[in-house]
């Protein structure tokens, strides 16, 4: 991966990640707020449960691409330890490809289901039900990005240390 294109990844990593941790501890705070709400002060508003929903879904979505990059999802890599180099490559390429299909596609799905529901508004918060959604595909298109920067090398994967 030529320099560029690390540097791109790494910048477009830590923004990612920076907005999803934002999003996270808006989230923490509109939850501690409800609480606060609902058992000291005997009740809560009834949009901090739906803002805390869209939030963490928000969040998780805008750091999906960045995790992905940095092989902190969920997987396992035991196929790939076990093939040899030519094929390890092949499969590599066959994940990168799986990858970037879904993202697009889930995109552009999630981007014609966000804006087929403007006409209606959240329960909650009163606000058209196209902003909240617009962050799954806003998340699927950073994945993309990301799984395109990163190209078809090799994920990191995670090692656990023998203690």
């Amino acid at each position: 991966m030529s320099f560029f294109h690390s540097r791109v990844l790494a910048i477009s990593r830590s923004v990612s990640l920076t907005i999803a941790s934002s999003l996270l501890l808006v989230d923490l705070a509109v939850i501690l707020f409800g609480v606060f709400m609902r058992y000291l002060a005997g009740g809560a508003p009834i949009w901090t449960d739906e803002l805390a929903r869209f939030l963490i879904i928000g969040s998780v979505l805008l750091g999906a691409g960045a995790v992905w990059v940095e092989g902190g999802h969920m997987r396992v890599a035991l196929i790939e330890r076990l093939l040899p180099g030519q094929l390890c490559r092949l499969l590599n390429l066959y994940q990168w490809l799986l990858t970037l299909i879904i993202a697009v596609g889930a995109a552009i799905f999630s981007y014609r289901y966000a804006m087929s529901v403007s006409m209606f508004t959240s329960q909650g918060l009163g606000i058209s039900r196209t902003i909240p959604m617009l962050s799954v595909p806003i998340g699927f298109a950073l994945l993309a990005w990301h799984a395109l920067w990163h190209g078809p090398a090799p994920l990191k994967t995670l090692t656990e240390d023998p203690a």
